[in-house]
Order: structure tokens, then sequence, then C-alpha cells
């Protein structure tokens, strides 16, 4: 049997591929515009392809954990992603680009729930937030640090290494994991397949129109029904998760105070997120004229503080409880966000940047890991897979979509006039999330078994 530390660097290294991923592509987005074409609009759907079946699947890959053990949907997440990465890699046009990221995006939504789930069962008590805070530090870390080795190897070599780069942590990851044994296999366990379907289809036809409706306008007929149907879609799929025998999404577990609030504020923290680094990295770049290295090294900042306080804050957040944690942090990064308003021509790195990366970053650093304890604090331990599976593609969708309206917020170019607006809706959603916690959430709430 493998030991409680085992147990989290495998959780903390399934985790880090898939959140490097989300992040790595942003700096790379310029230099696959120029090899492969498409403008805004492929740049888009680079990002979104991963995080629509990402945040879609999440859901079916969490009760397949709960369901047939964690180690082995660890595995098949693992082979899964390292295998597309390898032909996002080798992709000679944009179209089998996204449909690699689509594969990926898939393949990393059964790493996540697995890896906290197995934190969950390994650790318990004050060990518990300890553990989710180191967790926490590594791979938002690995969010922040994305961008910076993405530019490197952009740079450096090519857009396709910051890809190919996954298979390191992949391979050890298998080695670890391979002493990892799951519980025999639940006699009634089912998984809904048509609910998962249905989730993706619905989400994909909401992006789709988000992203393409700047080019086409509302009144184009492709908009209309890929839009229309798809938000009909996603609403099926939830009545059939009232009804269906085993659903990939219980809907019960919104019951439970803290669960829900959590979860809404993780939607506005984590569209704010995904926005924010999809904008800064595209600007830097095209805008200010920085290299990609450069570009990705505007964020080293975050990427320090989240290393070297997570665990420290996970841990003072178990003691005291997570509200005003969750209230101050994304309250501090909203304030970090709007210090970008700063940026202008001529540009200065130094006093229009750094200090709002700071800011955004310590206030990060407050926020992710109190937000993940409190969320799947809320729910028993046999529910861990699925409890964070939902709080993943929270963040996964909400994180999409805000990326899929960013060309209808900005009017479809990421000028510095973009950028601004962006920093102001970055903050605006923050401040939102800030404010959720303060109401919603409530400390030493109870752990609670959920009828689905």
């Amino acid at each position: 049997m493998a030991s409680p530390t085992r147990i989290l660097w495998i959780a903390i290294l399934a985790s880090f591929v898939s959140f490097l991923d989300g992040t790595i592509v942003n700096v790379a987005l310029p230099a696959i515009d120029r090899e492969l074409g498409g403008g805004l609009s492929t740049q888009q759907w680079v990002v979104d392809g991963y995080l629509i079946t990402l945040g879609a699947l999440m859901l079916l890959a969490g009760s397949v954990s709960d369901a047939f053990g964690r180690a082995l949907v660890l595995r098949i997440g693992l082979v899964g992603f390292g295998i597309a990465s390898v032909a996002i890699a080798l992709a000679p046009d944009p179209l089998i680009l996204i449909i690699a990221r689509l594969v990926q995006g898939a393949a990393g939504a059964f790493l996540v729930p697995s890896s906290l789930a197995l934190i969950t069962s390994a650790f318990s008590g004050a060990a518990r937030a300890k553990a989710i805070g180191t967790w926490t530090s590594f791979t938002t870390g690995a969010m922040v640090v994305g961008p910076l080795i993405g530019g490197v190897l952009v740079d450096l070599a090519s857009w396709r290494f910051a890809f190919l780069i996954n298979v390191i942590p992949i391979a050890v990851t298998l080695w670890l994991v391979r002493r990892v044994k799951d519980p025999e296999r639940r006699p009634d366990a089912r998984i809904d397949i048509i609910g998962a379907l249905m989730c993706t289809l619905g989400l994909g036809g909401i992006v789709y129109a988000l992203i393409e409706e700047p080019r086409f306008g509302w009144q184009h007929p492709a908009i209309l029904v890929t839009g229309v149907g798809g938000a009909l879609i996603f609403v099926l799929f939830l009545l059939r998760q009232r009804t269906v025998r085993s659903p990939i999404l219980p809907l019960g577990l919104f019951r439970v105070r803290n669960f829900w609030t959590g979860n809404v504020a993780t939607m506005f923290v984590y569209a704010a997120l995904s926005l924010n680094g999809f904008v800064l990295a595209i600007y830097l770049q095209e805008g200010a004229g920085l290299s990609a290295t450069l570009a990705g090294l505007a964020s080293l900042p975050v990427t320090i503080l989240m290393i070297l306080l997570s665990s420290r804050v996970g841990a003072l957040a178990g003691r005291w409880g997570a509200r005003g944690f969750m209230t101050v942090g994304p309250l501090v990064m909203a304030v970090g966000s709007a210090m970008l308003l700063l940026v202008g021509s001529p540009f200065d790195y130094w006093w229009q940047v750094l200090p709002g990366m700071v800011v955004f970053g310590l206030g990060l650093t407050i926020t992710v890991s109190p937000l993940t304890s409190t969320i799947l604090g809320a729910i028993g331990p046999e529910q861990s897979g699925i409890a964070s599976a939902v709080n993943n593609a929270v963040s996964r969708v909400a994180g999409l979509i805000a990326v899929a309206m960013i060309g209808s917020a900005i009017g479809g170019s990421l000028d510095l006039d973009g950028f601004h607006r962006s920093c102001l809706i970055v903050s605006a959603l923050l401040a939102a999330g800030g404010v959720v916690s303060w109401l919603g959430i409530r400390d030493a709430q109870r752990r609670e078994p959920v009828e689905p």
C-alpha cells in the first residue's frame, strides 16, 4: 500500500500536467497563429477546445473514479493525455490541432478529480487541509508558471515543444502509481454515458456561438442554431440528472450550503483567472511587443507567492475557517487586476504590470487553498471524487465561457482599450466572488453524505 506522502506526490504530478497545459498554451498562441493561421477565433478555439471536454467530461470522470477506482482512472487519463500531447505537437493545421486539444481535454478530465479523491482518502482533519494546500501550491503554480515555460520553449525552440514537455511528468506519475491499489469495484456501479454526451454537446454549442458571434453576428443561422440548441441540450442534461439512476452531476450535492456557495464563488474566480491569463499573455506579445519568454515571466511573481504561501494558508484556513480567506482573497485579486489599468504607451513592465501582478498573486494565494478545502470538506469522503469533479468542472466551464465571450466584450480586437476593458471585467468577476463567499460560506460546517 502506498504511503500518504507518495499519494500526495501522485496527486500533485497527475494534476500538474492538466493545470500546466491549461495555461502553457496562452503564451504560445501568437506563435501558433503565425505558423498555422486562423486569427483570434482559432486562438480562442485552441484554448476552449481543451476546456470544453475537460469541463464536460470531468463530471463523468468523477463518477467513474468513485465507482471503479481512483488509480485506474488516473492511469487512463495519463496515457490518453500523453498520446494527445504528441498529436498536438505534430499538428499540421488548425483543425487537427483543435481536435487533438479536444482529446487532450477529455484525458485531462480523468486526472484532477481522481487526484483530489486520493488525497481525501489518504488524509483527514488538519492534515487533509494542509495536504490540499500543498497540492494547491503546486497545481495552481503550474497554471501560473505555464506561460513562462511556454514562452521559453517558443523563443528557444518551437511552440510544439510546449506540449511535448508533458511526457516527462506523465512518465514519472505512471511509475509512482503502479503501487497504488484500488478497492474492489462496486457491484452496483453505473455510469451515465448519455448524460456525459449531452453535457459535452450542450457546452460545445454554447461556446461555438460565443466564439464565432463576432465574425457572423447573432442573426446568422449557424450561430442561432448552435447557441440555442446547445443551451436547450444543456437544460435537458440538467433535467436528466434529476431522474437518472446514476447521475454524473448529483444535484443533491447543491443542497449543502458550503458546497453550492463555494461553487458559485469558484465560477466567478476561475472565469476571471482564465480571462486574465488569456488576455495578458496575448496582449504583452502582440500589443506591448514582448517576446514569449518575457510575457511568460510577467506571471512569475504570482508563481513564487503561490509556491511559498499556499500550504501555510491552507493550514491557517483549516484552523481559523475559510470564510475570511475566501472573501479577502478575491477582493485583493480584484485590486491587482484593476492596477493593470496602468498599462499604457510607452509600455513599462516594472511600473505598469509588476505591482498589479504581485497584488494579484497575493490574493490568489489567499483564495485557492481555502476554497478547495471548503468545498471538499462540505461533502463526505465517499463522494469526494464527484464533489471534486463538480468543482473542477465549474471552474473549467466558467473559464471557457469567459474566454469565448471575450471577442464580443472587447469588440473583436485586443488593443490597449480592449485590454483595459478586460481588466475591468476580471476585476468585477473577482469582486463578485468575494461578496458571494462572505454572504454564503459558513465555517466549521459538518461534512454530509448526500443523496443524488
